[in-house]
């Protein structure tokens, strides 16, 4: 397929902000998109050339891209820098010296979608002496070879930065859209339903879909064309859920039908979705959710991981990183004391004081993830214990479909309990709300944030919150804070000023307690907006030093958060987990801010 077609694509998605409109036009590529490109035009849509689990890198800089247009398009490295500066976009000084040689030159070229797919992933696999120049030169025959468009993004999926806005939900969508059993005629099975069809479905409007051009000629009953549709878009997205790659999904969706994605299996080494909790706020509640008796186990203050064990163990974050090289001993503790030949394990890894043993909050733990170098040295010095409670494949068994009862005997079963290395984690099944209580004291004095409620008869659901585990932790008052600087935002928000700092009151000043920037919206008719916020705070901007701004104070919004933590980085003292902003509180004057007493006073009822 020609790269000039999904380059024209990208233009449109990039000229509207619509997500119906997106999704159109993305399923309208996919339709005639043959079998054997799909998997690679789906992960260019999405600005890649690895699924986004995959933490294999591109590794070219901006100033090799730049390079690379100057030996393209044989122009001067100062006027690509010149035009860089001026546009801040590297795709678009491509696009535009491109287009003054291909006038000068006449020339015409061809690329196809599989040679830039596969030209791209070379520069990725491009290491060693010499790998940056043998990069450069890879780069400047893509682009002398392109188009001026293909040039323009080209350069940005090379710099991962393809500023086209396609979301996973309209991805989704688009996949379901353009394999929709009834259009394709896919599904030998459902010949029955389908003879049952009787009138023009004319409007079919399930998921916002309307007079779209292949809906117009289906002959189908509306109630039996639904049931098919979301049929097929759940098995969409659990297809997803399973393997976190559109690629295959779609591929999938294109060749096999809906049973094919009803029969995606879990693969080892490609983390999946994890199953995702809701908030309960009382123990009754949380009961008439998941039913009596239930399991319920302590909530750590730790971070995520999914641990795969097959010939190796492959350790990801709740985002599907690969953190394998940051957390050696978790390794070492699945190799030596989980008993199965395969597994995949649900878990909680909890940072703890190597000399007092006592848990610490995740903030302690935190820069382990990030971290590339004295692996060995930092491990020793913020260890962690990881606390299994979960388990999603074992010895080629999918689990998920097993009740959560007999996942959690199974991990009794094969995971050794070594405190402060790896055990499943604690846990009582009760359906009184006395011995909730008590479990929940017994796990705020170990440092822990609470509890979880599960359902013993639940399935895994990946990706999903329906209701089978909660988490339950005391309530937190709303502290209501003083804005006094923000940051200007990036992309589609770059004329926003989309983060805040804010600051509690000490005394006769005011002391930074962090940063916000969720809970604001970018259409002013689905709340407190971005731009609303902006439109206050430019008439307060005392000063302005790169895309940082000091705020004269003035404003005070409402924040909940999830937790506070001692921080050495702001002048409080503290630092706000998850913070969210709820409003403005034009009721109140700075005078009026919640005052660092309030907020020490919190912190210590948390324990």
């Amino acid at each position: 397929m020609k790269y000039s077609e999904l380059a024209e694509v990208y233009e449109k998605l990039e000229g509207t902000t619509k997500r119906l409109e997106k999704t159109k036009i993305l399923s309208a590529l996919l339709k005639k998109t043959p079998a054997d490109d799909v998997e690679e035009m789906v992960l260019l849509l999405q600005g890649r050339i690895y699924p986004a689990w995959d933490e294999r890198e591109i590794g070219v800089a901006s100033k090799t891209i730049a390079k690379a247009i100057s030996i393209a398009s044989g122009s001067d490295l100062k006027d690509v820098n010149k035009e860089w500066k001026k546009t801040g976009d590297l795709g678009l000084v491509a696009e535009n010296l491109v287009r003054k040689k291909k006038q000068s030159t006449l020339s015409s070229s061809e690329l196809t979608v599989r040679k830039v797919f596969s030209n791209v992933r070379k520069l990725a696999e491009e290491v060693g002496a010499g790998s940056v120049d043998r990069k450069l030169q890879g780069i400047a025959e893509l682009l002398t070879s392109a188009k001026p468009i293909e040039a323009k993004y080209i350069a940005r999926t090379i710099l991962q930065d393809l500023r086209v806005g396609v979301g996973s939900g309209a991805l989704r969508d688009a996949i379901v859209w353009a394999y929709f059993p009834i259009v394709k005629g896919l599904f030998p099975e459902l010949a029955d339903e389908e003879k049952k069809c009787k009138k023009a479905l004319k409007a079919y409007s399930a998921d916002g879909i309307k007079n779209i051009e292949s809906y117009d000629a289906i002959e189908a009953d509306e109630k039996v064309a639904r049931e098919i549709y979301n049929r097929f878009a759940d098995a969409v997205q659990q297809a997803y859920d399973l393997t976190t790659d559109f690629a295959v999904v779609a591929k999938t969706a294109k060749t096999k039908g809906m049973k094919g994605l009803e029969n995606v299996e879990i693969r080892i080494g490609t983390p999946i979705k994890v199953m995702l909790a809701l908030k309960t706020d009382t123990i009754e509640e949380g009961f008439e959710t998941v039913g009596v008796p239930a399991d319920v186990e302590f909530k750590f203050d730790g971070f995520r991981v999914q641990i795969h064990k097959d010939k190796d163990v492959n350790v990801f974050t709740r985002r599907l990183e690969n953190v394998t090289s940051q957390f050696p001993e978790i390794v070492e503790y699945v190799k030596k004391y989980v008993k199965a030949r395969s597994c995949i394990l649900d878990a909680e890894a909890v940072g703890f004081d190597p000399k007092t043993k006592h848990y610490l909050p995740f903030q302690h733990i935190s820069q382990r993830i990030k971290r590339k170098y004295d692996i060995e040295r930092i491990a020793k010095e913020l260890p962690v214990e990881v606390n299994v409670f979960d388990i999603i494949e074992y010895n080629g068994k999918n689990m998920i479909r097993e009740p959560f009862r007999k996942r959690r005997e199974l991990i009794e079963k094969i995971v050794s309990k070594e405190e402060r290395k790896i055990l499943p984690a604690r846990a009582i099944v009760t359906g009184k709300e006395s011995e909730v209580k008590e479990f929940f004291a017994l796990s705020k004095e170990k440092g822990n944030e609470g509890v979880m409620i599960k359902k013993l008869d639940a399935p895994y659901k990946p990706g999903a919150r329906v209701g089978h585990m909660l988490k339950y932790k005391s309530t937190m008052e709303n502290l209501d804070l003083v804005i006094t600087g923000a940051e200007w935002g990036e992309g589609k928000r770059a004329t926003w000023l989309s983060s805040y700092d804010i600051a509690c009151k000490k005394g006769g000043e005011f002391v930074e307690i962090g940063k916000v920037s969720t809970g604001l919206k970018e259409k002013p008719s689905e709340g407190l907006s971005f731009g609303e916020m902006t439109k206050i705070l430019k008439p307060l901007i005392i000063s302005e030093e790169g895309k940082h701004v000091k705020i004269k104070k003035h404003v005070v919004i409402e924040v909940a958060y999830e937790e506070i933590q001692k921080s050495p980085t702001y002048a409080s003292g503290f630092a706000l987990r998850f913070p969210r902003v709820l409003r403005i509180r034009d009721d109140k004057g700075i005078s009026d801010a919640s005052t660092l007493k309030m907020v020490e006073k919190l912190y210590e009822s948390q324990k």
